[in-house]
């Protein structure tokens, strides 16, 4: 797994051994891959030639798959793929498939715009694979990611919820655009009479089962 936030390593971990018992997982974390990104405004060239070394250095190590958890960078995942010779997964793909499957009106949430540009794209790229036309509602929570950044993740927390709240509302589905961003809706996901809420890090995982699922078959 390549990972931008440090943090997320602990979790996905527990999410990987969950899916698929004694799976051996190597994480690589490089933050630079984000900041860069998020500077630019889009993924840079380098970026996407480091990916390609990451591949390079996951397969070099036994690796069957390359699960890229930080969807920001996930345009750059699929391009560096066609220059790798083993998978490369965008943590989001599943996810925006499922969205466009389960409703006609999708929110996509997320905290940078590095990131909300990206996962609603690639929303838009899977109605257009299911030949579906869904209203798309994409926001931007502002000041969450800084918050973060700062180390007040109450804060998040509590701009992150106010947002969700406003979206939901006028959804069928809300997209939820960073792996981060999963544990602060968690208690809101399955609310009768709200919106179906999709989360990165069960994408991946979806991903993960399906990728090992085939190569013991």
């Amino acid at each position: 797994m390549l990972h931008t936030v440090p943090g997320l390593v602990n979790d996905m971990e527990a999410l990987a051994q969950k899916a698929i018992p004694d799976l051996r997982v190597l994480h690589y974390v490089d933050e630079s891959l984000l900041q860069d990104t998020i500077a630019k405004g889009t993924t840079p060239a380098h970026v996407r030639r480091r990916l390609v070394n990451y591949a390079s250095y996951a397969e070099e190590s036994g690796a069957q798959a390359l699960l890229v958890s930080c969807s920001s960078i996930g345009e750059a995942a699929t391009a560096a793929q066609d220059f790798a010779a083993i998978p490369i997964m965008r943590i989001d793909a599943p996810m925006a498939e499922l969205a466009v499957a389960s409703g006609t009106r999708i929110g996509v949430l997320a905290t940078l715009s590095a990131t909300l540009g990206p996962t609603t794209r690639l929303v838009q790229e899977a109605a257009m694979r299911q030949s579906k036309k869904p209203s798309i509602t994409a926001t931007e929570v502002g000041g969450a990611f800084s918050a973060l950044r700062a180390g007040d993740r109450a804060m998040h927390d509590g701009l992150v919820l106010a947002a969700f709240s406003e979206l939901a509302a006028q959804c069928d589905v809300v997209v939820l655009a960073q792996a981060s961003m999963a544990r602060v809706i968690e208690h809101s996901r399955d609310q009768p009479g709200g919106p179906a809420v999709l989360a990165s890090p069960d994408s991946g995982m979806t991903q993960l089962r399906s990728h090992f699922s085939s190569q013991d078959s």
